[in-house]
C-alpha cells in the first residue's frame, strides 16, 4: 500500500455507480494517482447527484451498487497499490421525502423520539404556535390552497401499518399512533376495537408507548387484509376534496408535532438548522456524544477493515465544534488503526476538513487535521497568474461600463444583508432569540428588546470577515478575538451611538468573555448556546452573500470570482506564493491541493484563460465597447431597464471567451447550440444568484428570456453583425497563453508542498463552468488512449488543443512523485530569485531532501512570450535572453534533466556555477520540471 502522493476526485451517483469507477483503477494507476477521492458514498436521497443529502448513515447507497459494489472496487484498487478517500457529511441529513427513518420518526412522535435530539430543533421558539412542533416547510403553495388542492391526502401504509399524510405523492407525514383512534373511529364503529389498541398510548412513558404502538400497527396489519373496506371508509372521511373531510384532515394535522407549511415560510419562521437556506437539508447533532456515535459506526468500520484510508469532512463551519469534532474523529481513526490489515501498513489516516480560509486565516494545527481540501491553494495558484498592472484599468473599465461598485465590500456588504433579511431571516430571528434569553437574566439587561439585539447581531455579522470564530467554554483565542475586533469595528460605524451598548455587550458574549464566572448549569449552557448560534450562523451568511450572491454581481474579472477567493485581492506576488508554500510544509504538508473541485464556480483552465485579460485591459476595453455597441439592437427593455444589463452583459462576454471549446469554429452551428446551452445553463444561475433582477424564489421570466436571447443572437452565425466570430477570435487570442497559465497551475499542483488533487476529467483542458456544468459526464476513452501512447508534454505542443499535452504534463510529474516520494512528503522548499528583464514573467523554486533534489520553473503573465499561433504552444524563448534563475550552491554544479521533455542544463551556464538561462528552461514548453 502506497502513501497518499496524489487522489483524483470523482462524482459518484446513479449513472457513474462504483462499478464504473472500478473499470477505471488501471488508467488512474498508469497515471500516478495513488488514491481515489470518493463523493459520499452513504446512502442518500433517490437519484442524488452528489450524495450530501444523506439519509442512512448505515447504508452504502444501492443505487451506487451498495457495500458490494464498494468491496469490488476497493479490491482493484488494491490490487494496483492504491487506496480511497471518502467525503463525510456530519453537518446535515437529506429530510422531506420518505426514506429517512431518523427524520420520520421525530415527525411522527415529535419530541418523544429517541431521535429528537439528533436534529438541531427549537422546540421552544419564539412563536407560541411552534411551541413543541417543528414548521416542516414543504408546500408548493399556502396551507389553505394546498389543502383545498387536495395535495395532502390521508393514507395507510399496508407494509408497515402506519397511517401518514402524504404531501405531493413525494413527501410522506407519519400520524403520531396516539391520534389513531381519531382516524379508526371514523369508519363508523366497525374499527373501534383498534381504536382502543391506541387509546391508552397517552398514558404511558416514551419506550412503553412505543412498543405499545409497534403492537398495536402488528393488529392494525393483520386486521386490514381482512377488513380493507373499513379502513378504506375510514381514510374516506379525510378526503380533502370535501369539505368535511377537509376539516377532518387539518384538525388531525393541526394536533401533530410539525406544522405543514408553505415553503417561502422557511426564511421567516423555520425552527430547526438548515445547511445554509435548504429547506431539504436538516442539521445534525453532532456534538452529541451517541450521535456522533451513530453517524460514524459505518465510516469507523470501512476504516477497521481497510475499505478506506481516510476521510474529508464537508462543510466543517457547520458544526458546533469543529475542533472538537475533528480531535474526536482523529482519536478514533487512530483507535480504528490498530484493527485494519497489516498489509496496508501504518500510514496515519487523511484527515482533510472543507474549510474556506481567508487571506489572514490559518488552519488551527491543533485541529490535528492534515489541512483543508485545498481552496486556499486554488486561489493562491491562481492569483499569482494574475498581473497586478491589470487591476487599476479594469476596476475602472468595470466602474464606468455598468456604473456598480469597483470596491468588492460594496457589493458584499448589502449581499449580506439580504440574505440575512431574506433567506436566513429565520436564523437570525433565533439567533437573537438565543441572546435575548441570556439579557434577559440580567437586571440591567433585560429592557434591551428581541428586535434591537436582532439589529445589533446583523450589523456584526455584515462586517465579518471571516466564516466564523471558535470561541467556546475557554472564551475566545488570539485569533478569533482579532477577527470578532474587526467586526466589531465595522459594526460600530454603522450603528447608532445610542445602541453601543448593545452592540458591546454582544461582542463580550460571542467572545465568551467571563463566560468561567458564569455557574455551571443553565445559565452557563444558555451562553453557549447562543455563541454556538451566532457561530453557526455567521458561516452561512457568508457563503450565501459572498459565493453566492456577490460573486454573481462583481465582475471585474469573474477568473477571481471563485470559492476560496476574495475578489478584492486581484493578483498575488510571487513572494507570497512561497511564504504560502514554506508554511504549508511547515504546519500542514499532507494538506490537499485543488485547482478544480465539484463545486467550482469556473474550471481551472477558464480561469487560467481569463486571467490573460489581466495583461490585455486596453485589448479587452476595445472588445467589449465594440461588441456592446454591435449588440445594441439586441437588448430589450424589461421593467424600466436593459436586458441584459450592462453588468450582466459584461459578465456574459467573459464567460464566452473564457469558455469556449478549443474546437468549436464559429460558423458551427451544431456546436455552437451545444455551447449556448451550457452558458445558459451558467446565465440562468448567475442571474437568480445574483438576485438583481430575478432570483430563484421569484424568477424575472422577461428579464431572463431577453437574456436568453441576446445569447442566442451573440452566438448566430446567421447575423450580419460578426460578433459570435470576433468572440471566437478573441478567445483564440488569449487561449494559447490561458493554456500556458494552465500548465503553470498543474505543475504548480504536482510539486508544491501538499497532496495534489485531480478533479474527474480535467486532467485534459478543463473548461468548465459552476454546476452543473463542471459535473458533466467525462469521456474516458480517449483519456486512456491518450496516456497509453506515453508521449512528452514537448512533443505534443503541435496538438496541444486536443488537451493531451496537459495530460501528459502531470502524468510525468505524477511519476516523479512516484519515483521520489519522500522529496514530495518531506523536502524543503526552496524559493529560487530569478534576475533579468524578463523577471517577473517566472516563478521558481526547489525541493530538496537528503542529497535529492528538483527544480520547478513556471512562466506567468507570459502573454508577450507565448505565440498567438493557433497550432503551435510554444514560448519565444529569445525573448527571455537575460534572464536567469539563481541556485543555490549546494545545487549549482548538477546536471538537470527536464522530465518533461525539455533540454537538459547545467548550473554555472551563465557567469559561473550559480546560474540557469531562463530562455534554455522555457525553450520548448512554458514550464519545466528539473530532475539532478
Amino acid at each position: 500500500m502506497s502513501l497518499v502522493r496524489a487522489t483524483a476526485r470523482l462524482q459518484f451517483h446513479r449513472d457513474f455507480p462504483l462499478d464504473h469507477a472500478t473499470a477505471l483503477v488501471p488508467y488512474f494507476s498508469r497515471l500516478g494517482i495513488s488514491h481515489i477521492y470518493a463523493s459520499p458514498l452513504l446512502k442518500s436521497r433517490p437519484g442524488s447527484t452528489h450524495g450530501y443529502d444523506i439519509v442512512d448513515h448505515n447504508t452504502i447507497d444501492p443505487e451506487l451498487g451498495g457495500e458490494p459494489a464498494l468491496r469490488r472496487l476497493v479490491a482493484a484498487l488494491r490490487g494496483h497499490g492504491m487506496g480511497l478517500i471518502l467525503d463525510i457529511v456530519p453537518n446535515h441529513m437529506g429530510v422531506g421525502g420518505s426514506d429517512n427513518a431518523w427524520w420520520l420518526d421525530v415527525l411522527e412522535w415529535g419530541r418523544a423520539s429517541p431521535f429528537a435530539t439528533y436534529f438541531d430543533i427549537d422546540w421552544e421558539p419564539p412563536d407560541p404556535t411552534l411551541r413543541g412542533k417543528l414548521l416542516a416547510p414543504f408546500l408548493g403553495a399556502s396551507y389553505g390552497t394546498a389543502l383545498a388542492d387536495g395535495a395532502m391526502v390521508l393514507k395507510f401504509d399496508p407494509n408497515d401499518g402506519r397511517f401518514f399524510a402524504s404531501v405531493y405523492d413525494s413527501h410522506r407525514f407519519p400520524i403520531n399512533p396516539r391520534d389513531y383512534p381519531t382516524i379508526l373511529r371514523a369508519a363508523g364503529g366497525a374499527l373501534d376495537d383498534l381504536a382502543e389498541l391506541f387509546a391508552e398510548l397517552s398514558g404511558s412513558n416514551r419506550d412503553a408507548m412505543r412498543d405499545r404502538a409497534a403492537t398495536g400497527r402488528q393488529a392494525l396489519l393483520k386486521a386490514y387484509r381482512d377488513r380493507r373496506d373499513d379502513f378504506t371508509r375510514a381514510l374516506a372521511a379525510f378526503d380533502p376534496a370535501r369539505q368535511d373531510g377537509r376539516d377532518r384532515l387539518h384538525l388531525l394535522l393541526e394536533r401533530q408535532a410539525y406544522r405543514l407549511a408553505w415553503w417561502r415560510a422557511a426564511s421567516d419562521e423555520i425552527n430547526w438548522r438548515r445547511f445554509f437556506d435548504i429547506n431539504g437539508l436538516a442539521g445534525v447533532r453532532v456534538e452529541v456524544p451517541e450521535v456522533f456515535d451513530a453517524t460514524h459506526a459505518t465510516i469507523l468500520r470501512l476504516y477497521a477493515e481497510g475499505l478506506i484510508d481516510g476521510v474529508r469532512v464537508d462543510h466543517v463551519d457547520g458544526l458546533a465544534d469543529p475542533r472538537g469534532y475533528c480531535r474526536k474523529l482523529r482519536r478514533q481513526l487512530q483507535a480504528a488503526q490498530a484493527l485494519r490489515p497489516a498489509t496496508l501498513g501504518v500510514e496515519a489516516p487523511i484527515l482533510w476538513v472543507e474549510k474556506i480560509l481567508f487571506a489572514h486565516e490559518r488552519l488551527p494545527t491543533d485541529w490535528l487535521t492534515d489541512g483543508t481540501t485545498g481552496y486556499d491553494f486554488m486561489n493562491e495558484v491562481s492569483a499569482v497568474l494574475h498581473d497586478p498592472a491589470g487591476e487599476g484599468p479594469l476596476t475602472h473599465l468595470w466602474i464606468s461600463l455598468t456604473h456598480r461598485p469597483g470596491d468588492f465590500a460594496a457589493e458584499s456588504q448589502p449581499a449580506r444583508r439580504q440574505i440575512l433579511r431574506e433567506a436566513l431571516s429565520s436564523e437570525l430571528w433565533a439567533t437573537a432569540a438565543a441572546f435575548h434569553r441570556v439579557l434577559r437574566r440580567n437586571i440591567a439587561t433585560r429592557d434591551w428588546t428581541l428586535t434591537l439585539v436582532r439589529r445589533a447581531l446583523e450589523e456584526i455579522l455584515v462586517h465579518f470577515h471571516t466564516y466564523r470564530i471558535y470561541a467556546g467554554p475557554g472564551g475566545a483565542s488570539d485569533t478569533d478575538a482579532r477577527d470578532l475586533a474587526w467586526a466589531m469595528a465595522g459594526a460600530r460605524r454603522t450603528t447608532r451611538v445610542a445602541n453601543w451598548g448593545v452592540l458591546d455587550r454582544l461582542g463580550e458574549i460571542i467572545a465568551g468573555e467571563g463566560i468561567r464566572a458564569v455557574p455551571a448549569g443553565t445559565l452557563r449552557q444558555e451562553r453557549l448556546r447562543a455563541m454556538v448560534r451566532f457561530q453557526q450562523l455567521s458561516a452561512p451568511t457568508a457563503a450565501k452573500s459572498v459565493e453566492d450572491t456577490a460573486f454573481y454581481r462583481y465582475g471585474r474579472l469573474l477568473s477571481r470570482n471563485e470559492v476560496g477567493s476574495e475578489p478584492s485581492q486581484f493578483a498575488l506576488p510571487v513572494a507570497s506564493f512561497h511564504a504560502s508554500a514554506r508554511e504549508r510544509q511547515r504546519r500542514l504538508p499532507r494538506a490537499l491541493l485543488a485547482t478544480a473541485t465539484h463545486d467550482h464556480k469556473r474550471g481551472e483552465d477558464t480561469r487560467a484563460r481569463l486571467a490573460v485579460l489581466s495583461e490585455l485591459p486596453d485589448e479587452w476595453e476595445a472588445a467589449l465597447a465594440r461588441w456592446m455597441r454591435l449588440n445594441a439592437p439586441l437588448r430589450r427593455e424589461v421593467d424600466g431597464g436593459d436586458a441584459p444589463d450592462a453588468a450582466d452583459e459584461v459578465m456574459i462576454y467573459q464567460t464566452l471567451i473564457g469558455a469556449w471549446p478549443l474546437d468549436l469554429q464559429p460558423d458551427d452551428a451544431d456546436g455552437l447550440a451545444a455551447y449556448r446551452g451550457r452558458v445558459e445553463g451558467w446565465l440562468e444561475k448567475s442571474l437568480r444568484e445574483g438576485k438583481r433582477r430575478s432570483e430563484w424564489a421569484e424568477p424575472n421570466a422577461a428579464y431572463e428570456t431577453a437574456c436568453r436571447e441576446f445569447l442566442a443572437q451573440c452566438l448566430d452565425p446567421a447575423r450580419s453583425a460578426p460578433v459570435v466570430r470576433e468572440l471566437f477570435e478573441f478567445a483564440g487570442r488569449i487561449a494559447p497563453a490561458g493554456a500556458a497559465n494552465g500548465l503553470a497551475q498543474a505543475l504548480l499542483r504536482l510539486t508544491s508542498p501538499g497532496i495534489p488533487d485531480l478533479y474527474q476529467g480535467t486532467e485534459f483542458w478543463d473548461l468548465s463552468l459552476v454546476d452543473p456544468d463542471n459535473r458533466r459526464p467525462f469521456e474516458w476513452t480517449s483519456r486512456e488512449r491518450a496516456l497509453e501512447a506515453g508521449s512528452s508534454p514537448a512533443d505534443l505542443l503541435g496538438s496541444w488543443r486536443d488537451g493531451r499535452v496537459k495530460q501528459a504534463l502531470i502524468a510525468h510529474a505524477l511519476a516523479l512523485r512516484e519515483r521520489a516520494p519522500t522529496l514530495f512528503a518531506l523536502g524543503a522548499y526552496l524559493p529560487l530569485a530569478i534576475e533579468g528583464p524578463a523577471a517577473e514573467h517566472a516563478l521558481a523554486f526547489a525541493r530538496v531532501h537528503e542529497g535529492r533534489a528538483i527544480v520547478v520553473v513556471a512562466g506567468r503573465l507570459m502573454t508577450r512570450f507565448v505565440s498567438d499561433n493557433a497550432t503551435v504552444l510554444q514560448t519565444d524563448h529569445t525573448a527571455l535572453s537575460g534572464t536567469v534563475v539563481l541556485l543555490p550552491r549546494n545545487l549549482s554544479t548538477r546536471q538537470w534533466t527536464d522530465v518533461l521533455g525539455g533540454t537538459s542544463a547545467t548550473g554555472g551556464s551563465v557567469n559561473g556555477a550559480s546560474r540557469l538561462r531562463l530562455s534554455d528552461l522555457l525553450a520548448k514548453l512554458p514550464v519545466a520540471l528539473l530532475e539532478a
